[in-house]
C-alpha cells in the first residue's frame, strides 16, 4: 500500500534540490571575477524508485519515482585543456625569459648607434688616419689618445654592464628556485587537505581550484607532468584526488629514474630544487633536485638537460657548465667574445705601436726596447678579463705621453723622421687586418657577434609572441568551459526558480487533496 503522504516527500525533495542549485548559481555569480575560480554545478540524481523489488512489495502497476536529490556539487573543468595550456605556458615562460635577457643585452650593446663600440672604433681609426697626415701635430696626437681611451672605456662599460646583468640573472635564478619550492610546498599542503576531505565523499572544489592555479604557475617555471592519485576511503567516483608532480627532461620525457617533485605515495612527499655554481660563483654548475621519495634522493641535472620553462631560460642566459665542462650561455659567450676582441685588438695595436718610432726615439736618433711603449695596458697573457681590464697605458699620460705615440716607421738600421706618418697608417690598417686566427678582421668579428645576437633576439621575440598567442587561445577555450557566464547563470537561475516554485505548488496541491480526504470525507465531511 502506497503512503498517502508520498507526494509530499517527492515535492519536498524537489524544493530542497532546486534550492541547492539556486545557491550554487548564486555562488558562481559571486565569484564571476575571482581569479582561478571554476564554475560549479549541481549533479541531479533520481532517488530510489518505490517500491523496491521484494516479496512484500505492494501490488501496484509499477515502480513510482520518489523525486530528486543533489548527488554532488562538482566544478566544471576540462583536464585536456589544462594539459594543453600548461604545455604552451611552459614554452612561453622559457622564451619570455630568453627574450627579456636578450633585450637587455641589445640595450647595452646599443648597435648600431653613435655611442656603440663600432662607432667608437671607427672614430679611433679615423683619428689615426688624421695623425698620419700631421704626425707632428700635438692636437692630432691628443685626439688619438682620447679616442683610444674612449675605446678602452667602451670595452670596460660593455663588460661591466653585461656582468651586472649576469649577476641579476643569477639572483633571478635563485628567486625562481625559491618560488618553485614554495609552490611545491603549497601543492603538497593542499594535497594533504584534500586527502582528509575526499574519503568522506565530499568534493573540495575550492582546494581543487587553488591547486590548479599553483600548477599553472609552476608550468611557467618548469616542465612538469601531473598525475592524479586517488585518496581512497569513500571517495566519490568524480573526486580528483591528490596530484603527483613529476619533473620532465629537456625532451619532455621522464628522467630515469623518475624525479618526483610531489609524491603523495611516498613518506617524504615533498621534493626540492636547488642550484649549484662553479668556482666563479656565477656560472650554474648543476640543478640539484631532491626527489620526493622514501629515500629523498638528490639528483644533479645538467642545465642543458633541464626541462623547458622560465628557470631554464634564465640559466641559459646567465651561463652554465655543459656535460663536457665548457661554459655556455648567452651572457658568458658575449663576454668571452668581448674579451677576445679586446685582447686581440690591444695585443696587435701594441705590437705595431712598438714596431714604430715615436718622437722621443726620433729626437734621440735611436730606438731601444726600453723606449718603445705600449699604447694599451690591463690585458694579460690570455683573453680572460681583457674587456674589463683594458685601459690606456700610463706611459701615454701627460705631454710626454703624446710624444710616445709611434706615428713614424723606418726599416731596421735606419732612423725615422718626425714628419713620417707611415706607422700611424699601419695602426689604422689594423681595422682591416685578419687578427682572429688569420681569418677574420676585428670589424667582421664584431659584426658577426652583433648579428648573431640580433638573430637570437628576433627569434626569442617571435617565439614569445607565438607561444603567447597559443597559450591565450587555449586559455580562452578553458574559460569557455570553466569560466562563469553571467548570461548562462541568469538563465539557470530562472530555470531553477521555476522548478522550485513548481515543487512548492505541488505541495499545495497535495495539501488540498489531503484536506479533502481528512476533512471532507466521512460522516462529518463537508
Amino acid at each position: 500500500m502506497r503512503s498517502t503522504f508520498h507526494g509530499l516527500e517527492t515535492a519536498r525533495r524537489g524544493m530542497f534540490t532546486q534550492q541547492t542549485a539556486l545557491q550554487t548559481t548564486g555562488h558562481n555569480i559571486a565569484n564571476a571575477n575571482t581569479p582561478g575560480y571554476s564554475r560549479q554545478r549541481v549533479n541531479f540524481v533520481q532517488t530510489e524508485a518505490y517500491p523496491a523489488a521484494s516479496m512484500n512489495r505492494p501490488q501496484i502497476p509499477g515502480q513510482m519515482g520518489t523525486g530528486v536529490a543533489a548527488g554532488s556539487v562538482q566544478r566544471v573543468r576540462e583536464g585536456f585543456l589544462d594539459t594543453q595550456f600548461r604545455g604552451e605556458n611552459n614554452k612561453l615562460g622559457y622564451w619570455d625569459a630568453r627574450s627579456e635577457a636578450l633585450e637587455k643585452m641589445e640595450d647595452i650593446m646599443n648597435e648600431p648607434s653613435d655611442n656603440g663600440l663600432a662607432k667608437t672604433l671607427d672614430r679611433f681609426w679615423q683619428s689615426l688616419q688624421d695623425l698620419s697626415v700631421n704626425p707632428e701635430d700635438s692636437g692630432a696626437r691628443s685626439v688619438v689618445r682620447q679616442r683610444g681611451l674612449a675605446v678602452a672605456e667602451t670595452f670596460n662599460y660593455l663588460s661591466n654592464s653585461l656582468s651586472a646583468i649576469q649577476g641579476d640573472l643569477k639572483t633571478q635564478a635563485n628567486l625562481t628556485t625559491k618560488e618553485i619550492n614554495a609552490i611545491l610546498k603549497d601543492i603538497d599542503s593542499i594535497n594533504k587537505q584534500i586527502s582528509e576531505v575526499e574519503p568522506h565523499g565530499y568534493l573540495p572544489n575550492k582546494l581543487y581550484d587553488e591547486r590548479d592555479s599553483l600548477v599553472d604557475r609552476l608550468s611557467t617555471l618548469a616542465n612538469v607532468k601531473v598525475t592524479p592519485i586517488k585518496s581512497g576511503g569513500q571517495s566519490s567516483p568524480i573526486a580528483e584526488g591528490q596530484y603527483q608532480i613529476e619533473l620532465l627532461s629537456s625532451n619532455g620525457n621522464s628522467y630515469s629514474p623518475a624525479v618526483m617533485l610531489v609524491d603523495p605515495n611516498s613518506t617524504n612527499s615533498l621534493g626540492k630544487v636547488d642550484i649549484t655554481y662553479d668556482s666563479t660563483n656565477t656560472i650554474v654548475q648543476n640543478v640539484v633536485v631532491t626527489s620526493a621519495s622514501d629515500a629523498a634522493t638528490a639528483y644533479d641535472i645538467d642545465a642543458k638537460n633541464l626541462s623547458n620553462g622560465e628557470l631554464k631560460g634564465i640559466i641559459e642566459s646567465n651561463g652554465f657548465v655543459d656535460s663536457l665542462g665548457n661554459v655556455k650561455g648567452t651572457y658568458p659567450e658575449m663576454l668571452a667574445s668581448l674579451d677576445e676582441m679586446a685582447f686581440e685588438f690591444a695585443s696587435e695595436f701594441n705590437k705595431v705601436q712598438q714596431d714604430g718610432w715615436n718622437l722621443e726615439n726620433i729626437n734621440a736618433g735611436t730606438k731601444t726596447p726600453a723606449t718603445t711603449y705600449s699604447f694599451f695596458d690591463g690585458i694579460g697573457a690570455t683573453p680572460a678579463g681583457a674587456a674589463k681590464g683594458i685601459t690606456l697605458h700610463s706611459n701615454m699620460e701627460g705631454t710626454s705621453g703624446l710624444d710616445r705615440i709611434a706615428a713614424a716607421w723606418a726599416p731596421a738600421g735606419e732612423v725615422a723622421y718626425s714628419g713620417d706618418g707611415s706607422n700611424a697608417l699601419k695602426l689604422a690598417d689594423i681595422k682591416n687586418a685578419k687578427i682572429f686566427s688569420g681569418a677574420t678582421t676585428l670589424q667582421s668579428y664584431y659584426e658577426g657577434k652583433i648579428g648573431q645576437m640580433a638573430v637570437d633576439a628576433q627569434q626569442a621575440v617571435r617565439l614569445t609572441e607565438n607561444s603567447s598567442v597559443l597559450a591565450d587561445a587555449v586559455d580562452q577555450r578553458r574559460i569557455s568551459v570553466s569560466g562563469v557566464s553571467l548570461d548562462e547563470e541568469m538563465t539557470n537561475m530562472i530555470q531553477f526558480q521555476h522548478a522550485y516554485n513548481a515543487s512548492a505548488r505541488n505541495i499545495t496541491v497535495i495539501d488540498e487533496m489531503l484536506d479533502k480526504i481528512i476533512n471532507g470525507m466521512g460522516v462529518g465531511g463537508r
